[in-house]
């Protein structure tokens, strides 16, 4: 029997300079990318990228590393520097400004990284069990990017920290490269998520990093605005609205991203915002959503709210009440406040009776549901993209941008013909209650792809 033909594997050359230790560091290298799939090569001319391996323990030392390094480069054009003279990358980049990435001793995933970067491996399904951006066990055309693990945040009710320890942010071209594979595989619409999105490379001081062969700092708008170019939908959860949100709102205007925010502002009354210890609680956050919808007005947002947390008098209540009225959120849910084992706000004096806080919560949502259904009702007679989730019958239960799976509403479009799970349509609002819109097809149906959202 033939065998097929295989895709010739990229291969990478090394060379390991310094001592035993800088040695197994390469062995470490070699062996991570050996079982990616690379081909490990000896010679600069058999290699569609060279990494070497310096060493900058003595200056004769140093001098052989930046000759090897030259060597490569005139031989080779593509070569990745790591080792101890990475450790002041400068010392390198000053001599040799055409290497394309450098990092330190010890740092072979990094090394393996921007590997995967400058060199990307085709993807064998004869050898690979696992898909490029591993198993999702989301529908195939929406998945969820995490950015960041863990949180610097004390917040008065919540554990997060103490299990998942503080804020550790991915590099941002771990995370494009991951985001760049999922819509290669199809998704339609990455959903943003982490502890707190708008933190995003604050523990990493906002490194540079690499996609693309482009530089971009590990920071929310670059993410934002790398995320951009896949031309697929973009939704951002879990944003704090500190001021350097606003420059994201830039990029939703531009329809970089979806105009679409999921902001957990929890209260409105400062008084209970400093018991729950919550960031950004003295900031004029209704100020900042004025000037958010003046540059944006399709601008979606959706937040969480507790009520009955302790201390919580009936005039901070009805504060919030008051600031729903003035905030116009399009999609709110809310919790009644319940201890949390560990959590600082169990030792708080003036615990809300339970008949007080479920009484509390009936009047937030009965509140609240008024402003989002005559939210949605402003849509009416609109013509949006909507991107299908499911069929019953001819009826698509569909989503806008405005709705995230799972947590807000649906677009319910008649007669939508031959639509299947991930398409994106153009319908025309037609009617809204006060959770879903209703729509028909805009024109005759017809089925398009989503980066002509």
């Amino acid at each position: 029997m033939t065998q097929p033909d295989t895709e010739k594997r990229p291969s990478v050359g090394l060379v390991s300079l310094g001592c035993p230790k800088a040695l197994v560091d390469s062995e470490d290298i070699v062996s991570r990318l050996r079982s990616e799939g690379y081909d490990i090569v000896s010679g600069y001319e058999d290699a569609d990228l060279v990494v070497v391996n310096t060493c900058g323990f003595i200056d004769s030392a140093k001098a052989e590393s930046l000759e090897s390094i030259g060597e490569a480069l005139a031989a080779n054009g593509k070569v990745l520097v790591t080792g101890c003279m990475g450790a002041k990358p400068e010392d390198i980049t000053r001599i040799h400004p055409k290497v394309l990435d450098v990092t330190g001793p010890h740092q072979g995933e990094a090394v393996v990284r921007s590997v995967n970067r400058h060199l990307p491996r085709p993807h064998d399904p004869r050898f690979d069990l696992v898909p490029p951006g591993g198993l999702k066990l989301t529908p195939r055309h929406y998945a969820y990017l995490k950015i960041s693990e863990g949180c610097n945040h004390k917040c008065s009710f919540c554990i997060i920290p103490s299990m998942r320890g503080r804020l550790v942010s991915r590099p941002l071209g771990m995370v494009m490269r991951e985001a760049e594979q999922l819509a290669e595989r199809g998704v339609q619409e990455l959903l943003v998520i982490s502890q707190d999105t708008s933190a995003y490379g604050v523990d990493l001081k906002y490194q540079a990093d690499y996609w693309r062969d482009r530089e971009w700092q590990t920071r929310l708008y670059d993410l934002c605005d790398a995320l951009g170019e896949l031309g697929i939908w973009v939704r951002l959860h879990y944003v704090y609205p500190y001021p350097h949100v606003d420059r994201i709102i830039e990029l939703m205007n531009a329809g970089r991203i979806l105009p679409y925010l999921d902001i957990p502002f929890q209260h409105a009354s400062r008084r209970v915002l400093k018991a729950m210890r919550r960031p950004a609680a003295s900031e004029n956050t209704l100020e900042r959503i004025r000037t958010w919808r003046a540059q944006c007005p399709e601008l979606v947002i959706r937040s969480t709210f507790i009520v009955g947390f302790p201390g919580e008098t009936e005039a901070d209540f009805e504060q919030l009440l008051g600031w729903l009225d003035e905030a116009q959120l399009d999609r709110v849910g809310c919790f009644k406040y319940s201890p949390v084992r560990g959590a600082a706000a169990n030792d708080l004096p003036d615990a809300v009776p339970d008949e007080v806080a479920e009484e509390r919560w009936h009047r937030f949502m009965q509140h609240q549901a008024g402003i989002s259904a005559r939210r949605l009702q402003r849509r009416v007679g609109g013509i949006e993209p909507v991107l299908v989730d499911s069929m019953e019958g001819d009826t698509a239960i569909a989503r806008s941008y405005g709705d995230a799976p799972e947590i807000d509403g649906q677009v319910i479009v008649a007669h939508a013909g031959d639509a299947t799970p991930g398409d994106a349509l153009d319908v025309k609002i037609i009617g809204s209650d006060a959770y879903d819109l209703h729509a028909e097809m805009a024109e005759a149906p017809e089925l398009r792809p989503v980066d002509a959202l």
